[in-house]
């Protein structure tokens, strides 16, 4: 490792830890896990269904206060089973899919659950749904039924054992691509918005909601005041607290883990570039064509209110890079945007190497704007560090940065 990058990281180190303390960190996968038990207290008809993954996906909760469908003997060693239990696991989202819809054709809610990779297995499936709901809306007999909620988690960033057969956003770009506009795809940033995105999706009807979250604990960006605001609103919001007034650049964070690089990214270019703004918009929801859900989208006159009018945007986005770029291209001019994202780029490897790998890390963000501002020695200072970090994974199985 040069000296060079040898300071800077311990430079970068040293400042964060002697300007903040480690923040507590907090699942949203627990606190979804919590609510889906409690709504099975409250709707006796409400069910969970999920291929094999509840306990993983620390959603294990709902087993507090529920059985799990099982007709056959029961062993000491099982989960609390019984054959009128409301979690439904098996290991064929299909068939899930299949009962679910029927329940829900029903007039009762349910939730289904998944590994981000496996839930296209039900895509064909989806598009059906989405052809009745669109029926149904068109029917003035045909009554509004509970909507199609989808909790999709252990994604494509996180597969640290898993590796690239795990890692496949490609749901998201699906349902955002149908013109019918009956699909929300919610990316709570923390468990505060992850708790307002359960009551968002239990609230609507002829519509698929994808809610997409990591299981790892990180960092809460909100409050309970704030959280859920922008799933009613727009779908975007600016983070005051990382923001500067009139910025010269624009980060934008769609997703958990996306929004704490971009947020980084503008951590280390202050550091290194204090003479410029910065701007910090995390974005909650997306549908078809907008930011924003189905019944809220973002106007061009908010948009340019939040992103500003001409500044550069670079963008972290959870999914591919050009389902992002599609929806902006609503709003400005592609000059001015650069989106960052899952790339297929796969691997068993250490989570910061795979945001490496897919050009996503708060590094290659920087190394935009130093582009922009032709800072060469910025830029070459970032490529190095990225550099030392990926022969630190591949030696030690872990990462330098964190």
């Amino acid at each position: 490792m040069s000296n060079v990058v040898m300071e800077f990281l311990k430079s970068h180190n040293r400042e964060k830890s002697e300007k903040t303390q480690a923040p507590e960190l907090f699942s949203p996968a627990v606190e979804l896990g919590n609510l889906l038990a409690k709504r099975m207290q409250e709707d006796p008809h409400f069910y969970l269904f999920s291929p094999d993954e509840t306990t993983s996906n620390k959603l294990d909760a709902v087993f507090d206060v529920e059985k799990r469908a099982w007709s056959l003997p029961i062993a000491k060693w099982d989960l609390p089973e019984a054959d009128n239990g409301r979690i439904v696991e098996m290991l064929s989202e299909n068939v899930l899919f299949s009962v679910m819809t029927g329940h829900i054709l029903n007039g009762e809610q349910a939730m289904m659950t998944s590994y981000e990779a496996f839930f296209p297995v039900i895509t064909s499936q989806l598009l059906q749904q989405m052809k009745f709901f669109k029926q149904c809306n068109a029917t003035s007999w045909r009554k509004k039924y509970p909507a199609i909620n989808l909790l999709s988690t252990s994604t494509c960033w996180r597969q640290d054992h898993n590796g690239f057969t795990h890692q496949s956003p490609a749901l998201i770009s699906t349902l955002l691509a149908v013109p019918s506009n009956l699909a929300n795809c919610l990316f709570p940033v923390d468990d505060i918005a992850a708790r307002e995105a359960f009551y968002f999706m239990l609230n609507t009807r002829n519509v698929v909601n994808l809610t997409t979250f990591n299981k790892i604990d990180e960092p809460r960006f909100l409050d309970k005041e704030t959280g859920g605001l922008n799933f009613h609103t727009g779908g975007a919001s600016i983070f005051e607290s990382v923001s500067d007034d009139d910025p010269d650049f624009v980060f934008v964070g769609v997703g958990d883990l996306m929004t704490k690089e971009a947020i980084e990214a503008i951590n280390i270019l202050r550091r290194d570039l204090p003479e410029y703004k910065y701007r910090f918009v995390n974005v909650n929801a997306l549908s078809y064509r907008a930011i924003g859900t189905t019944n809220a989208k973002l106007t061009k006159e908010q948009f340019e209110k939040i992103f500003t009018k001409d500044r550069p945007i670079i963008a972290n986005f959870h999914g591919y890079p050009e389902t992002f770029e599609t929806i902006l291209e609503n709003y400005t001019y592609r000059g001015r945007v650069r989106v960052h994202g899952f790339v297929e780029e796969g691997s068993t490897t250490t989570p910061f190497e795979m945001l490496r790998r897919n050009v996503a890390s708060r590094y290659d963000l920087a190394i935009d704007v130093a582009t922009v501002l032709k800072r060469t020695d910025l830029v070459e200072k970032y490529q190095e560090t990225l550099e030392q970090n990926h022969e630190h994974a591949i030696q030690f199985g872990e990462d330098l940065i964190k």
